[in-house]
């Protein structure tokens, strides 16, 4: 449907609305909804999550760990509806970076930006690393440290290819994705569940004995990687807001369709392997550090086993495509509103595939460059520089919860079609409770007595951030951007006010505009 279409329709148009806020409309505008929502889901990634967590959640918290998935789509699930909100008002490529610089200031978005790309270039590379295991085990390679940098790269050069080629390629892939993560996790979920459950369904509610001599309540709140880790990634949806039709009210609703369809995965992906283990017991000993294969070995055979690599490939390859595609526009809008060095090259968009080339091959240069670092490291590095990367998306998310609670405080009501209406402050509340108690959880030192594997979490957000400061404050890079900040107030009274924004389908809207003069 064309913009003008849309406008007609809808209100205000795409590009109407995009002129509204500053920007031309130089992408194609070639993902759907559905593309849109592959995309968050395939860099959510219940598959990849689970895979990675599930003997770490059961002999840190027993099966009761799987209760973490709830609590933490839960808090999520308020986080994306306050992004929800912010993007409905700012459809603008990038994300947590003008979001964050429309609702506060540039240099707060210079900071939370700085710290949500380095976590996400850590975690392409980690998820290449991780991936690379699987490719090995399918082709029956040796994993040495030179099959998995070889791999790896290949996962990092396979994914930019397809990014290059354009949107549309970028959408069909992420639907791909998305097709082999709902057979890995739901479909073969459900098949453990009804045909090869070993374990009876109270043995959620059993410890296995994992506090020792210690309360559960300890053993139970070290299990929450087992939920942090996996609800991020409908954040991504938001990132290519210029690439999608209608995104004011489409990119919500992917947003909370990710968080939905992935919280429902992923339990029946951790459920079923919960109960289908032969011998849950060694397990929660941490005695089977790696129970999965041993789980698909006794339930699917050889061929299926084989099959199921395939689809965990196919899963991973999707998770780094999307993370790539994330991170570049990300890097494109910095680069766009001046905020960082080289913007006039990283803020070109090829006239050919409307994608920003230059930012995305920053994107996929630098994870490259990690995995030389872990290969000349040893895999003590890849945990030592991702064990921040979590905890610095959390801080991003929040820095965009607090910062749309003060401009609620300050009097915004976000503008866009969709909306919370009064429970927004509410939801905004309750969103920001949940994700400090979360960046509370992640960043508590760990109890090993080796200071650096304790610290390495705070260590590695303190170097990201002091080293942002430091440019921030010497380089000065805010002072070079002349694009609005924190206009949240007059950006809603405007959108109120555009002639083509007509009120005929939003009655909530029509009554409120009387208060629009106090704005």
């Amino acid at each position: 449907m064309s913009s003008h279409a849309s406008s007609q329709r809808k209100g205000l148009g795409d590009a109407e609305h995009l002129e509204a806020l500053g920007y031309e409309d130089t992408f194609h505008r070639s993902m759907s909804l559905w593309g849109n929502f592959a995309l968050g889901f395939t860099y959510l990634s219940p598959l990849v999550g689970v895979y990675s967590l599930f003997a770490l959640a059961l002999s840190t918290g027993g099966p009761p760990s799987i209760f973490w998935l709830v609590i933490v789509g839960t808090g999520q699930l308020l986080v994306a509806l306050v992004f929800g909100e912010v993007v409905s008002q700012y459809p603008i490529a990038g994300g947590i970076y003008p979001w964050t610089r429309r609702l506060w200031g540039k240099r707060y978005a210079w900071m939370t930006a700085w710290v949500y790309v380095w976590a996400m270039l850590v975690t392409i590379t980690a998820v290449a690393e991780f991936g690379s295991g699987f490719l090995a085990s399918l082709i029956n390679a040796p994993v040495t440290k030179e099959v998995t940098l070889g791999l790896s790269v290949l996962f990092l050069v396979v994914a930019f290819a397809f990014n290059f080629s354009g949107t549309k390629m970028l959408a069909r892939a992420a639907r791909i994705g998305l097709a082999a993560e709902l057979i890995g996790v739901i479909g073969l979920g459900l098949y453990l569940l009804l045909f090869q459950r070993k374990q009876e369904f109270s043995v959620f509610f059993d410890t296995l004995g994992v506090e020792g001599d210690g309360s559960y309540a300890t053993a139970f709140l070290g299990a929450a990687l087992a939920g942090l880790f996996l609800f991020y990634g409908f954040e991504a949806c938001g990132d290519v807001a210029e690439e999608v039709p209608d995104p004011a009210r489409g990119i919500p609703r992917a947003m909370i369709l990710t968080i939905l369809v992935g919280g429902v995965s992923a339990l029946f992906s951790f459920g079923g392997y919960v109960l289908a283990a032969p011998d849950l017991q060694a397990v929660v000993d941490g005695t089977d550090i790696d129970p999965i294969p041993a789980i698909l070995d006794a339930t699917l055979g050889t061929v299926g086993a084989t099959l199921f690599l395939i689809v965990a490939i196919t899963a991973f390859l999707s998770c780094v495509l999307s993370l790539q595609a994330a991170a570049s526009r990300l890097i494109f809008s910095f680069a766009r509103d001046g905020m960082v060095p080289g913007k006039t090259w990283l803020g070109q968009v090829s006239p050919r595939t409307a994608v920003p080339v230059n930012a995305l091959i920053v994107a996929s240069t630098i994870p490259l460059l990690l995995c030389v670092v872990i290969y000349l490291g040893g895999s003590t590095i890849l945990t030592q520089i991702t064990a921040f990367a979590v905890l610095g998306i959390y801080v991003a998310f929040q820095a965009v919860v607090l910062a749309a609670l003060r401009q609620r405080f300050k009097g915004w009501r976000p503008a866009g079609p969709f909306s919370l209406g009064p429970l927004g402050f509410i939801v905004n509340i309750i969103a920001l409770a949940y994700g400090i108690s979360a960046m509370i959880l992640l960043a508590r030192p760990g109890t090993t007595g080796v200071f650096l594997d304790d610290w390495i979490v705070l260590i590695g957000l303190a170097v990201v951030m002091g080293s942002g400061l430091l440019y921030l404050f010497i380089a000065k890079p805010h002072t070079t951007s002349h694009q609005p900040e924190g206009d949240a107030i007059a950006v809603a009274a405007m959108l109120r006010a555009h002639p083509q924004n007509t009120d005929r389908d939003d009655p909530a809207r029509r009554d409120a505009r009387p208060t629009m003069a106090s704005e």
